[in-house]
């Protein structure tokens, strides 16, 4: 599996945060912003930074961002040129899109162009963002004190239709299974739908199912040696 490569536009607290952290974690990492003192600030961290416009096509494809594992766009105080510069990505290529959106109405907006990523810098901390980045198992992160912490999985093909005593994640891999979400069809408003419910503490005959969805508690090196061996 080769180098991850990502791009990173918009480079206020947030956007920085990603795109240090994507950084030392080993990805290539292009750091984008029409601040050239921002650009300044992270070029030492980062595979490349550029000063450029964000909302000129031309710009955009002379980066070749098409080529990207994915593009952050954490624009944060232009919401019109956040606009202007996510649909021009989708215009030249760019397949996995992250756009921040600051409220429910700019997450309505961004919904309504198709973006399924989208960040809220009040929720999501950048370390977060970073990991579910460079682990697309992994559908959410919460980060705890003393590098630990809680993720929700998806279920690796080796755990499926295994029951938690055979799998053994505490002694293989020194993490604690939390909970696992669980999905099932039922009936709402006339049509049925596919909903999530949490089984509360599973036992040790509890088995796992490939739609299952496993929250996991450890320390992060523990997490990311769990990820390796089994996605």
């Amino acid at each position: 599996m080769g180098v991850s490569k990502f791009a990173v536009i918009g480079l206020g607290r947030f956007g920085n945060a990603i795109a240090r952290t994507l950084s030392k974690r080993g990805a290539e990492v292009i750091a984008i912003d029409t601040n050239e003192e921002y650009v300044e600030l992270i070029k030492e961290e980062v595979a490349y930074a550029v000063t450029l416009d964000a909302t000129d096509i031309k710009a955009l494809k002379s980066q070749n961002l098409q080529d990207m594992d994915a593009v952050i766009v954490s624009i944060g105080e232009d919401f019109e040129a956040l606009m202007l510069c996510t649909v021009l990505l989708m215009e030249i290529g760019v397949t996995r899109i992250m756009a921040r959106a600051n409220g429910k109405h700019q997450r309505m907006i961004l919904e309504k162009i198709g973006i399924v990523e989208i960040l809220s810098p009040e929720n999501d901390v950048g370390l977060a963002v970073a990991e579910r980045l460079l682990n697309p198992s992994i559908l959410t992160t919460l980060m705890l004190p003393d590098d630990y912490e809680i993720v929700e999985v998806k279920t690796p093909r080796s755990m499926v239709n295994r029951s938690i005593s055979d799998i053994n994640l505490r002694n293989k891999y020194n993490l604690n299974l939390i909970t696992i979400k669980r999905q099932s069809e039922e009936q709402l408003n006339g049509s049925m739908e596919i909903v999530e419910h949490i089984l509360g503490v599973p036992s040790s005959d509890t088995v796992i199912l490939e739609s299952d969805t496993i929250i996991l508690f450890g320390m992060a090196h523990d997490i990311e040696r769990f990820l390796q061996i089994n996605i």
